[in-house]
């Protein structure tokens, strides 16, 4: 098959790793586009992303690489396509319009196929881009019952990734399991200062001079998976708590955006409960 594909290799390090893999690759009649490798030193664990184009057999191209590494490896190839992406919103526009317009104009490489909210607050922003808008209510039901509902509208679309753009609820610990390092979320970066809330009023009160977001996994541990990206912003005494909400919304959509585009170009390795990005 003729295209463009993402090689990614974890595996324990040892010598001549590099080599056997671009061995392969050679013997296929495959370009490498973009290469990057890392090794854990202290897990001595090796980590490779290796973007070739050219034609082959990618099932035949992926077992030899197998076997020219050590047992324990986990080898992926994927040809470059458009993700498929489901988006869970709560009230705030912010992150879900931001992700609706880059999508809209290419901005993504990702098929948004539906948004489901928690309140139909954000139905009419969704329908002018005519993607699909779900409602499942937090205020119906048991957790159980709500989530059950949603696993039916994700097994309709099996997306690649389940994004949180601003899903103000705490998933169940048996949900994110069945989506592991597939939810990402994004929050502002005070936590654990200025927990619980109305943050921006505390952190106003507190004279805070940076105001940042996290994008990170979704993990059992409630805001302590591994993080993908983060950013800030500067303010001062000048900023009203309005003006540090603004501050904060500006760089969430940044950074979640950002972190989007390194899930679905497939630069991110988790590796315990840390990321390793080839970008």
């Amino acid at each position: 098959m003729e295209g463009t594909y993402v090689l990614r290799v974890e595996c324990a390090d040892a010598k001549g790793l590099i080599h056997k893999i671009t061995g392969v690759l050679y013997r296929h009649g495959l370009n490498i586009i973009q290469n990057g490798e890392f090794v854990d030193i202290e897990k001595k664990r090796f980590f490779m992303r290796t973007q070739v184009s050219g034609q082959t057999d990618p099932v035949r191209l992926k077992r030899e690489i197998e076997r020219a590494l050590p047992k324990d490896s986990s080898v992926s190839l994927d040809k470059d396509r458009k993700k498929e992406l489901i988006l869970l919103v709560t009230k705030e526009p912010h992150c879900l319009g931001d992700l609706l317009v880059r999508h809209e104009y290419g901005e993504i490489h990702a098929n948004i196929r539906a948004v489901i909210g928690n309140h139909e607050t954000l139905k009419p922003l969704v329908s002018k881009f005519k993607i699909p808008f779900y409602h499942v209510s937090s205020d119906k039901g048991t957790q159980r019952s709500r989530e059950t509902k949603i696993h039916a509208i994700l097994g309709k679309y099996q997306p690649e990734y389940i994004v949180l753009a601003k899903y103000m609820r705490i998933l169940s610990a048996d949900f994110v399991s069945r989506y592991k390092n597939r939810i990402i979320n994004i929050h502002h970066s005070f936590l654990p200062a200025f927990a619980g809330k109305n943050p921006y009023q505390q952190a106003s009160e507190r004279g805070v001079k940076i105001i940042g977001a996290t994008a990170h996994f979704v993990t059992t541990q409630l805001d302590k998976g591994p993080i993908i990206a983060q950013d800030i912003t500067r303010v001062d005494h000048s900023h009203r708590v309005a003006d540090m909400a603004q501050a904060g919304k500006d760089v969430e959509k940044i950074v979640l955006a950002e972190a989007l585009r390194l899930a679905l170009e497939d630069r991110i390795f988790v590796s315990g409960n840390k990321t390793i990005l080839f970008d």
